[in-house]
């Protein structure tokens, strides 16, 4: 009896060797939460309001002593010095080339007033207009949606308004150019160079962003000199494909990150640019990208360590909410044109396909197919098929 029980019991574990055994696999519950979708690029920060200064008539220049980052002072800082550096000024045609440019000066004022009055009822009227949302959606009146369009439409005029009031001072500094111009072509008397030296003075408060012309030279009119503006005005430049471009709207939330701080920054969606323009990927394939411009919300503390041209990456929010049935996107899989996941059903994978919402890289809303609770196979390997055994890990 005892040969006999040692063969049947080696015949039994052979055969349990060759059993089937249930498969390990990594699985994770379907559940409700919070969800975002967003469009992820790269983008880099820009000074709104530019401006190039340039020499308002033809003369030797100075040599500009002023460097990038320095301050600079509306009405105070001495930018270049233009010096005679011929008779040309004196003679008819320069006259009244002077005087053209003088008149064309102020009706630049005239027109830039004119905007600026018009920013300014516009701003007016958004501002009212937000007031009143705003009190009919402390009634319930209103809804969210509205009370942010009103709102943006309340920051974009105020931007305008400050735009226009840069374009005025801009206009009258480059009338009081031109009249002094006019001065210098018709002096009562000339004693030496330095009472002919005309002076450009900052028409605003910022800082040089570039010096254009540094050494002492002989310039035509209109050449420029530097370019100047203020860092603390900053906005958000971002160009994505084409086809994200579509989903972005007016007011969505961009999310900066990794510009070099600890945090991430906030910011807003002004503009999506109507235009797309032809860009070379890293593979060499063209792409047609679109410029998205967003305001910057942060803190002049946290703004002041940006400046123009940084770089960052943006995530822009398209779409979101706080409860939402969503499985992990390692677990889906496609099966011809239709998603699919493997459920663990009695200790057993089962096949089900599944209808999807929105999607980011990491999850999926389930709009069918899944409910709460039940578990999902994730990175299923090729070992893995309907009705087989399975073990979660």
């Amino acid at each position: 009896m005892l040969p006999i029980g040692i063969g049947v019991g080696l015949l039994a574990l052979i055969v349990w060797a060759y059993l089937p055994k249930p498969i390990p696999v990594d699985a994770v519950a379907v559940a409700r939460g919070p969800m975002t979708v967003t469009v992820n690029e790269d983008g880099k920060t820009r000074i709104k309001e530019r401006f190039i200064v340039s020499t308002p008539l033809s003369g030797r220049v100075r040599r500009i002593e002023l460097d990038p980052g320095d301050p600079v002072k509306a009405n105070e800082t001495l930018l270049a010095t233009v010096l005679p550096s011929d008779p040309d000024l004196l003679n008819p045609r320069a006259l009244a080339e002077a005087q053209a440019r003088v008149n064309a000066a102020q009706s630049a004022v005239k027109r830039a007033e004119a905007s600026l009055k018009a920013a300014e009822a516009e701003m007016e009227n958004a501002e009212g207009h937000h007031e009143r949302v705003r009190r009919l959606h402390e009634r319930d009146a209103a809804t969210d949606d509205q009370l942010e369009e009103a709102t943006l439409e309340m920051r974009t005029a105020r931007e305008q308004h400050r735009s226009a009031e840069f374009a005025v001072e801009i206009a009258r500094f480059e009338f009081e150019q031109a009249e002094a111009a006019l001065l210098r072509t018709s002096p009562d008397s000339i004693s030496d160079a330095s009472d002919w030296a005309f002076e450009i003075i900052s028409p605003i408060d910022g800082v040089v962003l570039r010096v254009l012309q540094e050494s002492s030279a002989v310039l035509s009119p209109g050449t420029p000199l530097l370019e100047l503006g203020d860092p603390r005005n900053l906005e958000l430049e971002v160009d994505v494909l084409s086809t994200d471009a579509v989903k972005i709207q007016p007011g969505d939330t961009v999310l900066v990150k990794h510009w070099g701080g600890e945090r991430a920054l906030e910011g807003t969606v002004r503009l999506v640019e109507p235009s797309a323009f032809t860009k070379i990927s890293a593979l060499g394939v063209e792409e047609q990208r679109v410029y998205v411009i967003a305001d910057l919300d942060a803190s002049e503390a946290e703004a002041a360590r940006l400046g123009d041209g940084f770089r960052f990456e943006a995530e822009i929010v398209v779409w979101e909410s706080d409860d939402v049935l969503q499985v992990p996107a390692s677990a889906l899989f496609r099966i011809g044109s239709e998603w699919s996941v493997f459920v663990i059903e009695e200790g057993r994978a089962r096949l089900r396909k599944v209808e999807l919402g929105h999607r980011n890289p990491s999850t999926a809303e389930v709009l069918d197919g899944l409910s709460e609770g039940e578990q999902v196979i994730i990175y299923p390997s090729d070992r893995v098929v309907d009705g087989v055994e399975v073990t979660p890990r």
